[in-house]
């Protein structure tokens, strides 16, 4: 009997923007994030508004890059721990973000990390913090910054 041939995928059409790289990489993003276990999903309702959002952006990623787990000497927005950054129309933040690992030691203590150091940044009236699974961390994620800082090249 003759082995069946290999049958290769087309290879993949170049993203045009960065933005597209992401999605390709990630997939759709979820409409509801999947929790960390027992969590509850704090973000689910609120909406992106475009202005705001423009507006406060900046501010709220320069907060969390003020934001290091303890294990690792790289700010937790160049490490690619950050998903998700919403601002709705009056000025309440959902952050969604993940962990290296479900048994990361600083689980309990960098979300509430995040959620002080995005509620102080002025303009944001409130501030809420999930924790998802989905998609998994990996090193691919972190910024080439953060890969040279680790000496990951």
């Amino acid at each position: 009997m003759n082995p069946l041939p290999l049958v290769q995928p087309p290879p993949p059409k170049a993203p045009a923007s960065p933005a597209e790289a992401r999605l390709a990489r990630e997939g759709e993003p979820s409409s509801t994030p999947a929790p960390a276990e027992g969590g509850a999903v704090h973000t689910a309702g609120l909406v992106n508004d475009p202005e705001r959002s423009a507006a406060l952006t900046p501010s709220i990623v320069a907060a969390i890059s003020t934001v290091y787990d303890p294990e690792i000497p790289v700010n937790i927005y160049e490490l690619g721990l950050i998903y998700d950054v919403i601002v709705d129309v009056s000025g309440a933040v959902g952050i969604r973000m993940t962990l290296t690992a479900p048994s990361c030691p600083s689980a309990q203590v960098l979300p509430e990390q995040v959620r002080s150091a995005v509620a102080a940044v002025p303009g944001v009236t409130d501030a809420k913090v999930d924790v998802v699974w989905d998609p998994p961390w990996d090193r691919d994620r972190m910024s080439e910054a953060a890969k040279l800082q680790l000496g990951m090249f």
